[in-house]
């Protein structure tokens, strides 16, 4: 094993894992933003709020986020022009494909903490006469985006390992770093192990995050002791 070709080759590492931090992190904020209106829509009574959104989620937790990303990548100029456009951009498909990917996950996982919420918190806020959407925006959505905590903390993981597809359509992230490392020096163990092992980082960082934040959000759910 030669590491000092990667050593040598660090610099492009730090560029590609500047791209996989920017397009996950903002791929999981417009997502979150997005997913909170799909999971109440989700839980609607009306059959046309309900079904819309039953059908986004199934979709794209029913298809691979690669396939996804080629029908966006390869598949809009069937639509429209994307030349002098956003959509001619690799790394625009990719945060379009990481955006409904993730809203679809994370609506699912906000709908079934809703779901899980104790049915006295809301009676509790009918009894003081809140309205519908009082009653989502000051009991239950707070309380379901913590209780959502260690399953959303999965999803961020999950996220960050499924950007690795990036690299497939030119996007220079960590993968891709890792392909130009190993077509320069054709050390496949060294180039991909280096980028296994900045995956592995930002992993136990995420991890380690979400463990503060329920420690802090989840203490009330803790048992006395």
């Amino acid at each position: 094993m030669d590491f000092s070709l990667v050593v040598e080759s660090f610099p492009i590492y730090l560029d590609g894992l500047w791209t996989t931090v920017w397009l996950v992190v903002a791929a999981l904020i417009i997502g979150l933003f997005i997913s909170i209106p799909v999971a109440v829509a989700r839980n609607s009574q009306h059959y046309i709020l309900s079904a819309p959104s039953w059908a986004f989620i199934y979709f794209f937790r029913g298809t691979p986020l690669l396939v996804q990303l080629y029908l966006i990548y390869y598949g809009m100029d069937q639509f429209f022009a994307v030349k002098d456009t956003l959509w001619e951009h690799a790394w625009f498909c990719a945060l379009v494909a990481f955006v409904l990917n993730t809203s679809a996950y994370t609506a699912e996982i906000i709908r079934g903490a809703i779901n899980g919420l104790p049915k006295g918190e809301i009676e509790a806020a009918k009894a003081y006469g809140m309205s519908v959407w009082k009653t989502y925006y000051r009991i239950i959505l707070p309380s379901a985006l913590r209780r959502a905590l260690p399953a959303y903390s999965n999803e961020v993981v999950f996220m960050l390992h499924g950007s690795a597809v990036a690299g497939i359509v030119t996007i220079m992230d960590l993968t891709g770093a890792a392909r130009l490392v190993n077509s320069r020096y054709y050390a496949p163990f060294e180039s991909f192990l280096t980028a296994g092992l900045f995956y592995m980082c930002l992993t136990f960082i995420i991890l380690w995050c979400f463990k503060q934040a329920e420690k802090r959000f989840l203490a009330y759910l803790r048992p006395l002791s």
